[in-house]
């Protein structure tokens, strides 16, 4: 197994790998290692490539806790089917 070490983490980017760390209740290696196979395209751990684009990269957790909660409340409305618009 290799070895990496990393230098020059400047502060946001620490604190967000510590609470995908925490989040997922890993060790801050695996929440690292997460991150740099999803950025590598290597998210399946096979080493092929499954991503779309990256238009959107640059909106990739930008969303604090009490925006995310708002939007997905707004969709909730989609999550009951109209049994009506099924017959």
């Amino acid at each position: 197994m290799n070895q990496l070490t990393i230098t020059g983490l400047d502060d946001e980017l620490s604190a967000r790998l510590r609470r995908l760390a925490e989040r997922e209740g890993t060790s801050l290696d695996q929440a690292a290692l997460k991150l740099l196979r999803k950025g590598a395209g290597m998210e399946d751990g096979e080493g092929r490539t499954n991503t779309v684009g990256s238009s959107l990269d640059d909106l990739f957790g930008i969303w604090s806790l009490e925006e995310a909660e708002a939007s997905n409340a707004a969709l909730n409305v989609f999550e009951t089917v109209d049994d009506s618009a099924w017959r």
